[in-house]
């Protein structure tokens, strides 16, 4: 059964000046997770651009095919690392403005595109659209890996329904703010408990704005064990998702077919 070694960059904190900025945080941390031996690098919530933008997100928003993206899997193919960042996406039909993140293989191509759906605070709901679709998937390396992004991880109901869909990864690029660290270092460990998968948890760093952020981010392991932590500075996590240690997880703690759907109510 195959094993991905993934790497959590913590960081970079504060808002990158310019797009140029953002991509070239990037590329160094790719360098570095690929340098390590991993297979895919995860970044925070918005990473390229920074959370604490305000107005200035429509400005720095671009669509999912624009000119960053395409410098992201520029990156993604000169390294030979997979590649989850965030980004303020606009959608070229409506003009609306999403929190989104992307997945681009090893080879440049674009496996994956998630809108958050469940958006967080007046920053957010004031600025943003929220997604409409919640299962968003790609395999990856034999690894079925699913997209959340942040708040939306703190739904039970989003992590079920990955797990249900046969998510085995979940990649969860996030802007966890104090004084919540208990998301980090108590929910995230449950989560992925509870569902049997891996929880990828990647924050930011540092304060921006009126925004301070928690770190912690994690690896979390369907047996209850946390492989990989942070602590709040900024920090690159390497670790590995063993698929032998999830199946025989899944095996011995069956809360997936142990469920009585027929009794549960939303």
């Amino acid at each position: 059964m195959p094993t991905l070694r993934l790497a959590l960059h913590q960081g970079p904190a504060g808002v990158p000046r310019t797009a140029e900025d953002g991509l070239a945080a990037l590329d160094d941390a790719a360098r570095a997770a690929a340098a390590g031996g991993a297979r895919l690098l995860v970044t925070p919530e918005l990473s390229l651009t920074g959370y604490a933008l305000g107005d200035g997100v429509d400005g720095r928003a671009e669509t999912a095919d624009g000119p960053s993206a395409r410098a992201v899997s520029r990156i993604a193919a000169a390294h030979g690392i997979a590649v989850v960042y965030g980004y303020p996406e606009r959608d070229p039909d409506s003009g609306a403005l999403h929190n989104s993140a992307a997945l681009v293989g090893a080879d440049g191509r674009v496996l994956a595109g998630y809108r958050k759906t469940h958006l967080y605070g007046d920053y957010e709901t004031g600025h943003f659209t929220p997604g409409d679709r919640l299962l968003v998937q790609a395999d990856l390396e034999g690894v079925r890996t699913g997209l959340l992004i942040c708040y939306d991880v703190e739904f039970p109901e989003a992590v079920r329904a990955h797990a249900l869909a046969g998510t085995e990864l979940l990649v969860v690029p996030t802007a966890l703010m104090r004084p919540y660290d208990f998301v980090a270092e108590t929910v995230l460990p449950a989560r992925a408990w509870e569902n049997q998968l891996y929880v990828a948890y990647a924050d930011r760093a540092g304060r921006e704005g009126d925004f301070d952020f928690a770190g912690l981010s994690c690896l979390a392991a369907p047996d209850g064990s946390v492989p990989a932590r942070a602590g709040r500075d900024e920090a690159l996590l390497v670790a590995d998702v063993d698929t032998a240690l999830l199946h025989a997880s899944r095996a011995r703690n069956t809360y997936l077919t142990d469920r009585r759907a027929a009794l549960y109510t939303t």
